[in-house]
């Protein structure tokens, strides 16, 4: 009885891992990794130097410190600089990801989309054997019509 419980979980499990969507989902996760590498490196290599420049500082963390005194007598930074430089990293990433990865993806779909509408062919699909399989099949029956109409009664 136990055998068939511990079946039954696992066929569950292997179910679960095979659909399609957990396949899905692992892909993402993978391509997700590769892009944040490629973002990361922009933002660090390009737009950092670019602030640090700007702000005349290697690093926003450092900057705008507002130190409050604490009840037991030392003292407490709220640092409004990291706060800034979390969100201008936010907005560079958002950026980047909308410049580089977004925006041309939506211009490919739109021509795409545009030539389907005007009516324009569409690559050729590869043919499978079915679809040779169709051609021989029509080609067969044209020539029996032809044989069939040269044919005298």
């Amino acid at each position: 009885m136990e055998q068939k419980g511990a079946q039954r979980v696992l066929k569950g499990f292997k179910e679960f891992i095979l659909r399609g969507n957990v396949v899905d989902l692992a892909v993402a996760v993978v391509i997700g990794a590769a892009f944040t590498a490629v973002v990361n490196s922009i933002v660090s290599n390009v737009f950092n130097p670019l602030i640090a420049a700007v702000f005349r500082a290697d690093s926003l963390d450092s900057a705008f410190v507002w130190e409050i005194p604490t009840t037991d007598g030392g003292v407490a930074e709220v640092k409004f600089g990291a706060v800034l430089g979390a969100l201008l990293t936010f907005l560079i990433v958002a950026a980047v990801v909308y410049f580089v990865f977004v925006m041309p993806m939506n211009v490919l779909k739109e021509r795409a989309d545009a030539r389907r509408e005007a009516g324009e062919p569409k690559a050729e699909d590869p043919e499978t054997e079915l679809t040779v399989l169709a051609e021989i099949r029509d080609l067969l029956a044209a020539e029996r019509r032809a044989a069939d109409a040269g044919r005298p009664e």
